[in-house]
């Protein structure tokens, strides 16, 4: 072959190598451009949705997210509000326990679902999932108490969920007696403890918990503040299961000495001891401390309507102008506002009590769960005897909680700056 030819034919061949691989660095340069871009248009790349949530964002608080001075955010009344009411929907929040999903079970009206808690002197902001999530990035939220403080972590996800886009990665995971919802891209959990007493007690498995005789530990609460230790955010709740008799069995010192006391003297001094805990472990710079007052009962219709005998069965609006039940007892509130007012720690009241009185259409009634099962038709029948009229409907009262929650998170961080 002549020499000439000879060095064509090498150069092409050099040529059609480099080409090659050229082609296949390219190739290798796309497929990663595919593992961490979304098409959008025909010829242009963009970011994921969800990857702008990995970055802090600073919160931006305007005036009309910011409560007035002198506001109590626990004094007003309930407003009409079909056009921006509810704040989720029932059937878009997958994390729904049925004793809450009314409509799926069966409730022939949402109009609970449509009013709006208007304090007298100043207005709630809008509650705003993706900033309470910058505002919980890398921290923990943790709400402690019985099924009714369930309910509230409940409608927390709820609201979280349907603020953020839906590629954006969340999970709840069940870890008896923890519930664990997390929002991966701020690294931010809301969380769950079953602990109907706040205190130790034989009702403190997350399922198996109803038993005959009710025993609690009055000084200790070693195994469950092993879970709260590390909480960024502890809002706390116990009442509806210390009023099942005038007086319940208990212990204080040593384990094996039983003795009956009155509801309030032992519901004090459970409080003490976990008040004990609070100044003892918590870190005042580091976390917050909330205590949710009791959720009301509305079981007995004669006390809103005078002469008639039912409960909050059928009830389709709120109770106008000022109501207290005797289902809220004034004892169990003064003792929280002594030994909260004792406390060397700052401890932030959520006084939902009054508020929550004048919402008599707002329980699950005949649709929601009794032991874990749906009422049947016939139990549903007899609402005198089988009408819940202790837990909420959701959407419903618990979201007002939590906008309150919400509204005092983001005061405080606007105070912080």
């Amino acid at each position: 072959m002549p020499t000439r030819q000879y060095q064509r034919l090498n150069l092409l061949f050099r040529l059609a190598l480099v080409s090659v691989l050229t082609l296949g660095a390219a190739r290798v340069i796309l497929d990663n451009l595919k593992n961490n871009l979304s098409w959008s248009g025909d010829w242009i790349f963009e970011i994921t949705r969800h990857s702008k949530y990995t970055v802090r964002v600073p919160i931006e608080v305007s005036e009309e997210e910011t409560i007035e001075d002198g506001c109590n955010v626990f004094e007003g009344n309930w407003v009409w509000d079909n056009s921006s009411y509810p704040l989720y929907r029932e059937e878009k929040c997958p994390f729904l326990v049925k004793q809450t999903t009314c409509l799926k079970n069966g409730r022939p009206d949402s109009f609970y679902q449509n009013w709006r808690w208007q304090p007298n002197s100043c207005n709630l902001p809008r509650f705003d999932g993706v900033k309470l999530l910058e505002m919980l990035r890398d921290k923990r939220l943790m709400f402690v108490g019985d099924s009714v403080q369930r309910s509230m972590f409940e409608s927390m996800v709820c609201l979280v969920q349907s603020a953020i886009p839906n590629d954006v990665k969340r999970s709840l995971r069940r870890i008896p007696p923890r519930k664990i919802f997390k929002v991966e891209e701020f690294n931010a959990t809301i969380e769950y403890y079953w602990a109907p007493f706040i205190i130790e007690s034989i009702s403190d498995h997350a399922t198996n918990h109803t038993v005959l005789k009710r025993l609690v530990r009055l000084d200790s609460v070693a195994k469950h503040s092993r879970e709260w230790e590390g909480a960024d955010i502890l809002i706390f709740e116990s009442y509806i299961w210390w009023m099942y008799k005038p007086t319940i069995n208990a212990t204080y010192g040593s384990i094996d000495n039983i003795l009956e006391y009155n509801v309030t003297t032992a519901y004090r001094l459970a409080l003490e001891t976990w008040a004990n805990w609070i100044d003892s472990s918590i870190n005042p710079t580091t976390q917050k401390i909330f205590f949710a007052t009791m959720s009301p009962t509305h079981l007995w219709s004669w006390e809103w309507k005078p002469g008639t005998d039912g409960n909050c069965f059928n009830e389709t609006r709120p109770i106008e102008g000022s109501y207290w039940g005797t289902g809220s007892s004034l004892d169990i509130m003064g003792i929280v506002e002594d030994v909260l007012g004792q406390l060397r720690t700052k401890v932030s009241v959520l006084n939902i009590t009054q508020l929550s009185e004048f919402r008599k259409d707002g329980h699950t009634s005949v649709y929601g769960e009794r032991k874990g099962k749906l009422l049947t038709k016939e139990q549903r029948s007899d609402p005198k005897n089988y009408a819940d009229c202790i837990h909420w409907c959701l959407p419903g009262v618990p979201d007002a909680w939590n906008e309150i929650l919400y509204a005092l998170l983001l005061q405080d961080y606007r105070g912080q700056r």
